[in-house]
């Protein structure tokens, strides 16, 4: 196979679905693995490094949020987004909870899967690249390692989830200025809608619970606009 080719790995129990995802994604020149079950994905994944993974929720032996918490935990540098039926809110702000690139609904037309993933896979690379110039900053009495998804205040260690730590790398780096909520939601969860608002201000809540301890950071809330990270 080409050497070009994104590696996708599809965990999707629905025969004719995973068929036909994994026929139309072969034409359109990545290279896929399709799986039924999360088992014996994450047996495959110990031995085949992948660009994504594209995880259906509701399956019979281990559910698609289970499944990517045993990945963050064995396969943390693996982005993987979730295409599912389950359009409940509580389910699309769990699914970035756990650190989902994306959370998209069934049915999708195919086309634009395809634009979602070359875009993903296109912003995770750029931010990759970035990551690897520079990732150490000093936050006050904080130390953020981006690489690492780790936050240190003393002797006191938070370990962030992907998505906590690209938006705090995303604040860091924009400090003392403002970050629409557009600008954040569009880099960052890919899209600008309802859901990915609502997820956008949990994950800022959480920032703000792991930075309380230094009176001198704050992420400032510009009504209607965005957020700001005061130093």
């Amino acid at each position: 196979m080409s050497k070009d080719k994104h590696k996708i790995i599809l965990v999707e129990d629905s025969s004719e679905l995973g068929y036909l995802l994994s026929e139309y994604l072969s034409m359109k020149n990545f290279e896929i693995s399709w799986f039924i079950n999360g088992t014996s994905a994450l047996k495959n994944l110990e031995t085949i490094k992948y660009d994504l993974a594209i995880l259906d929720i509701t399956m019979p032996d281990m559910d698609g949020f289970s499944l990517a918490e045993q990945m963050k935990e064995r396969f943390p540098d693996l982005p993987f987004l979730f295409l599912t039926a389950r359009s409940l809110k509580v389910d699309v702000l769990k699914g970035f909870y756990l650190g989902a690139v994306d959370y998209l609904k069934k049915p999708i037309d195919e086309e634009e899967l395809v634009i979602r993933i070359e875009n993903l896979l296109a912003r995770i690379k750029s931010e990759n690249r970035i990551e690897e110039k520079v990732y150490d900053f000093r936050l006050g009495q904080y130390k953020f390692n981006s690489l690492n998804q780790e936050l240190s205040h003393g002797d006191e260690e938070y370990h962030l989830t992907t998505k906590e730590s690209e938006l705090l790398y995303y604040l860091v780096i924009n400090k003392n200025n403002l970050c629409s909520h557009k600008d954040i939601l569009i880099k960052l969860w890919g899209a600008n809608d309802y859901f990915n608002k609502k997820s956008l201000n949990v994950f800022i809540t959480h920032l703000r619970k792991y930075l309380e301890k230094d009176a001198n950071i704050s992420i400032d809330n510009i009504h209607g606009k965005g957020f700001i990270l005061r130093l």
